[in-house]
């Protein structure tokens, strides 16, 4: 098997049986649970895109794997992956995150790093080859989890003794055993695998890991937050009912993970050398900003239908506000096209994006999208407030409301419509989630500023200027 399909999704997740906690209560069907009915189908549906015949060439790999899944080694193979991503993203209107090919690429990315691990202590790269080979051979589903839980975030905090952190306390026969907590695990208990890693700068080495086991694993639980998608309804939640990815906070109840699972452990200097050297971060901001694009423009595109909906666009503000989206969809495509116009091959024959304009389009992504949502509200004004429901348009009511919530260009039915979309994406629960979601994807955004500052070739150009300054003609 190369590539699955969305049936043969469902049937593993189904079968895994896994400890998935909603409501204070084991979810015996997750499948089947509307919390997480409604991603779990959309992602059987992304699944099945990859299998369509006029697809292929950009699903599939010369190999006949899952394109998510490739190393890329010339700078076709980059263009590749963005379209893959964008496939994918245009069908989700670029609303989940953790859609397959965001994991897959992880994974790549680590395997692509692994001659970091050679000859480092208490390192298995021939292990993490092989369960890449596994991974993509089947075209086995992850998600991840990485981040501390947020208690003490104190400087000093690593000198608590009641550790709440998921770390090795156990070497056995067997393998490692772990306890503690990690969050946080979008789609946690929706995929066959949770990769499980320790976020750069571990304090103590019983921290520092990598590993990757089923998601029905003994001891393993996933705690979800309350649903944002509880309404199946396409009409009320456009986007809630289809794209809700829950999230959850991962306990490790003395989980044993078997030896050839086991990828690194008890080594801070390799764990951290993954993100320094290795290609985590080139290859999956690669993936994010490619995401991204496309999000920017579903959002740009519903900005301009409800301006020709309610006939706004004569106004200058209301051009300004539109034009501010146009040019973060333009800056953002611009920026991910230079990280691959100057990708360069590194010594492992792996050909890198630029990581300074990806740093640069997630940095800035930061900051739009929340402006995105507030243009969509702030077009939307009090029409993002009046909005009966479906059942409502199904009543002796319909024929008033179509009648008085009608515009110039649609009835009452379809002007709610794309209202309950614009709702969804700027005022819903959802919504709020996937604002703050890309508002800290991939860290916090001084942080990233720190990293763009530090990583500027700042010389070349305080030379230049120098050289400027004392020139005599």
């Amino acid at each position: 098997m190369k590539v699955i399909d969305g049936a043969e999704y469902k049937r593993r997740i189904a079968a895994l049986k896994s400890s998935v906690w909603y409501d204070g209560k084991l979810v015996e069907d997750i499948t089947d649970h509307p919390a997480f009915r409604g991603g779990i189908q959309s992602q059987a549906e992304l699944y099945d895109l990859q299998n369509e015949e006029e697809h292929q060439s950009i699903t599939m790999s010369s190999s006949q794997f899952g394109t998510s899944y490739l190393i890329p080694r010339t700078k076709a193979d980059l263009e590749k992956r963005r379209k893959l991503v964008q496939l994918w993203a245009r069908y989700t209107a670029g609303m989940m995150g953790r859609s397959p090919d965001y994991m897959n690429t992880v994974l790549a990315s680590f395997a692509a790093s692994k001659n970091l691990l050679e000859n480092e202590e208490n390192c298995f790269p021939d292990r993490l080859q092989a369960f890449y080979e596994k991974a993509k051979a089947e075209d086995l589903s992850f998600t991840h989890t990485f981040i501390n839980p947020q208690n003490n975030r104190a400087s000093l905090s690593f000198l608590d003794e009641d550790d709440q952190n998921a770390r090795i306390v156990d070497k056995t026969e067997e393998g490692l055993v772990i306890r503690g907590a990690k969050l946080l695990a979008t789609q946690g208990g929706m995929t066959d695998e949770v990769i499980v890693y320790s976020a750069p700068g571990a304090s103590k080495k019983e921290y520092a890991y990598l590993f990757s086991i089923p998601t029905d694993t003994a001891g393993l639980k996933f705690v979800c937050r309350s649903s944002f998608g509880v309404d199946s309804s396409r009409f009320n939640s456009p986007l809630s009912s289809r794209f809700e990815e829950m999230d959850s906070l991962v306990l490790f109840d003395d989980v044993l993970v078997p030896w050839e699972r086991v990828f690194l452990y008890d080594n801070i200097r390799a764990a951290n050398q993954l993100y320094v050297k290795g290609k985590f971060t080139p290859m999956t901001l690669h993936q994010i900003v490619s995401r991204q694009v496309i999000k920017t423009e579903f959002v740009l595109g519903l900005a301009i239908k409800i301006v020709e909906e309610i006939q706004i666009e004569e106004y200058h503000h209301v051009q300004s506000k539109v034009a501010e989206m146009i040019k973060a969809r333009e800056s953002l495509k611009a920026l991910l096209l230079l990280s691959e116009n100057e990708a360069l091959e590194d010594e492992a024959g792996v050909m890198v994006p630029a990581r300074l304009p990806l740093y640069t389009a997630i940095n800035e992504f930061q900051r739009f999208y929340p402006r995105f949502t507030e243009i969509l509200q702030l077009l939307g004004a009090s029409g993002l407030v009046t909005l009966p429901s479906e059942d409502a348009f199904q009543s002796d009511l319909r024929e008033d409301l179509n009648f008085y919530l009608r515009t110039g260009v649609s009835n009452g039915e379809d002007k709610v419509r794309l209202y309950r979309l614009a709702w969804d994406v700027a005022m819903s629960s959802f919504g709020s989630r996937q604002t703050l979601y890309e508002r800290f994807f991939f860290g916090d955004p001084v942080r990233i500023e720190q990293v763009i500052y530090q990583s500027c070739n700042k010389e070349s150009y305080s030379q230049f200027a120098e050289e400027f300054l004392h020139k005599k003609s």
